[in-house]
């Protein structure tokens, strides 16, 4: 069933709100890399274990960060598809998205059955 306005409207409202969150998120954790130096990191004795930590705690800001980077941009990209009015469609099979899936993950961009198509095809090795 298409989705009527009201709930383009819900939906759109939760997109820009996480949108904004991980924005702020993002720049925390960005400035927060910044104020981190390897020095700061490593300590002062700099023996193996605490390289091995500092690298291990720089790897895992990095991973955050490009992980809230490809949410963000999945957002934008669902924020797109209702300004052209593809919203709700499923990328894959045109179908309807149903409402239940857009609510809990809103930038959804393929019917559940595509979805698990598209994730055994293209899963992590």
């Amino acid at each position: 069933m298409p989705l009527n306005r009201r709930d383009i409207i819900q939906l759109a409202s939760a997109i820009e709100e996480r949108r904004d969150a991980l924005r702020e998120e993002i720049r925390r954790e960005v400035a927060r890399g910044r104020e981190e130096t390897y020095a700061e990191l490593t300590g002062a004795t700099h023996d193996r274990g605490e390289e091995a930590l500092a690298d291990l705690v720089a790897d895992l800001g990095n991973a955050e960060v490009t992980r809230d980077l490809e949410e963000l941009r999945g957002l934008e990209a669902a924020l797109r598809r209702i300004a052209d009015g593809g919203f709700g469609l499923c990328a894959d099979c045109g179908a309807d998205v149903p409402l239940e899936r857009l609510r809990v993950q809103p930038a959804a961009e393929r019917c559940l059955e595509c979805q698990a198509r598209h994730e055994k095809t293209y899963r992590a090795a």
